[in-house]
């Protein structure tokens, strides 16, 4: 399968075989290190907008080889999250950050109420829109559904080495995280927990919150290091990885999963 980027565009949303008729709706928040014109790059130098602060390298490539093994609609981000961050409400500070890590986000300081308002209603807005879209239409269809974010993140935060390797993140909805927890024996030379490197008091569960629990969907956050991500074989070896963790788990729902050779 290739795994290809997303085309830098006006969209803040990419929506990936919306008709899939799997048991998974995947959701990839920080596909995406664009940045439209009209925000002048935020004022951030070329190796910053490459950066993780920026998006979530080969979240993407993982998501989309889910997709194509489970016949999954895939709700993508078109724009960095520096612009905004689809995983955050907009009276989170972190939506709009003047400062990630270590980096600077000149084009974030002082923000209007304005300002602010028109990154909701152009980024956040849509792209949640889009993910409401998908899930109700298949309630009205009583399409079995879970809901899997796919995230990425650095070995290294603020100094200090991560040890782990595959994070599952789940808020008060347990189910799924601890069905994939029960197959990590499976893979034994990776290094998986629950809740890290993040956790929901980090405020990092806002989606499995809006689109997962308001609507009772199992649902879980997958966040993997993104050293294992460096190439689309990286990306598709992980995916199957994850899969090793979530198609048991999908028949333990009672869920038929698709299952794809890729």
């Amino acid at each position: 399968m290739a795994i290809t980027p997303i085309p830098p565009g006006d969209s803040a949303v990419a929506v990936v075989n919306p008709d899939g008729g799997g048991p998974l709706v995947l959701v990839c928040e920080h596909a995406s290190n664009h940045i439209p014109a009209r925000y002048g790059g935020l004022g951030l130098a070329e190796a910053d907008r490459d950066s993780h602060a920026a998006w979530d390298p080969g979240a993407l490539g993982v998501a989309r080889a889910l997709s194509a093994r489970h016949d999954a609609p895939l709700v993508a981000g078109a724009v960095s999250r520096l612009v905004y961050d689809c995983n955050r409400p907009p009276d989170a500070a972190s939506a709009m950050p003047a400062r990630s890590e270590r980096i600077e986000v000149p084009g974030n300081r002082d923000l209007t109420p304005d300002a602010r308002a028109e990154r909701e209603l152009s980024v956040y807005r849509p792209f949640c829109a889009a993910v409401a879209r998908i899930l109700e239409a298949r309630r009205a269809a009583r399409v079995g559904t879970v809901l899997v974010t796919i995230h990425s993140f650095t070995p290294v935060f603020n100094g200090q080495p991560r040890a782990v390797e595959i994070g599952l993140l789940h808020d008060q909805d347990t189910r799924l995280a601890d069905l994939m927890l029960q197959n990590a024996p499976a893979l034994p030379h990776r290094r998986i927990a629950r809740n890290a490197p993040y956790g929901p008091q980090d405020g990092v569960t806002h989606s499995l919150r809006l689109h997962g629990l308001a609507r009772a969907l199992p649902n879980v956050m997958i966040e993997i290091r993104n050293d294992l991500l460096t190439s689309a074989a990286d990306q598709a070896r992980l995916a199957g990885e994850i899969d090793t963790l979530l198609t048991p788990a999908l028949i333990a729902l009672g869920l038929s999963p698709v299952a794809r050779a890729l």
